[in-house]
């Protein structure tokens, strides 16, 4: 085997048992997950699941403490986003760092200004640049000047996206970017997801609708109170079952029997009523 299909093989971002204790509490305990080049891993799970530690993790705001952290091959523990941006792991969060009255190219831009001479901004290369890398992103803007607040909720994701590959990423780490959005948006959304993995890079996408992870994911790392529940490739697993699975199957069996013991319940008592059986 060559050098090169090593490299090509090796994953981008690679947990293995890695775990988060915040004091008394565990947060994480014995995650396992990769994300190679041209690959969507999702990752699913309710609230307090553990979404967002493992987040943090990857993004470099909190180390982990037990098991092992690698990128490229390399064993690393990130001290500060910075460190983790600097390998190539951009996080677009849920709530967007943006600045709504500005123009899209100064949000693209936005602390990463190119500077001419003097230091006065290049404006006329930030304008064409946002122009030409949203279009090749498939976002086809009229003007890079109006302001980012008036672009849809799933268009500011996707400047938000673009921006991260234009300084380099890598590996994407997609924070709920589908929440907060309608049927129509969360589709711009999920179509640009799978453009990046055209485009060769690992994404991490963090969603609790199984539904916006089947079409695009290739793996599922499944979370339940900060433990994996299961693992799986888009071949071993239905869209059926990690609806099961990311709902709790045999806890909503459960919970239809309750329900529908009560409404035979209810169905019998007014039954009861009507023969004059009951007070």
């Amino acid at each position: 085997m060559t050098t090169e299909k090593i490299e090509t093989a090796r994953p981008l971002v690679r947990l293995d048992e890695v775990g988060k204790n915040y004091g008394n509490i565990i947060a994480l305990r014995e995650v396992s997950l990769e994300v190679s080049p041209g690959e969507v891993t999702c990752v699913l799970g309710d609230n307090g699941a553990g979404k967002s530690t493992l987040i943090k993790i990857v993004a470099g705001l909190h180390r982990h403490d037990t098991g092992t952290y690698q990128v490229e091959g390399e064993a690393v523990s990130f001290a500060s986003p910075r460190e983790a941006l600097d390998r190539g792991i951009a996080t677009v969060y849920q709530d967007l760092a943006v600045v709504p009255l500005m123009p899209v190219w100064r949000n693209f831009f936005l602390g990463s200004e190119k500077r001419k001479t003097f230091g006065l901004m290049d404006i006329e290369f930030m304008r064409r640049t946002t122009k030409s890398e949203l279009l090749a992103m498939g976002i086809d803007l009229r003007d890079v000047d109006q302001p980012i607040g008036t672009l849809s909720g799933g268009e500011r994701q996707c400047v938000a996206i673009a921006r991260a590959v234009y300084f380099g990423a890598k590996v994407l780490v997609l924070d709920e970017p589908t929440a907060a959005l309608g049927v129509k948006q969360a589709g711009v959304v999920l179509r640009y997801i799978v453009q990046a993995r055209e485009r060769g890079l690992g994404v991490i996408f963090i969603t609790h609708n199984p539904h916006h992870a089947y079409p695009v994911g290739d793996r599922f790392l499944l979370l339940k109170r900060g433990r994996s529940i299961g693992y799986h490739s888009k071949g071993d697993i239905t869209l059926d079952e990690l609806t099961a699975l990311m709902a709790g199957g045999s806890e909503l069996e459960e919970l239809a029997h309750e329900l529908q013991g009560v409404t035979a319940g209810k169905e019998l008592t007014e039954e009861a009523k009507k023969l004059g059986l009951t007070d």
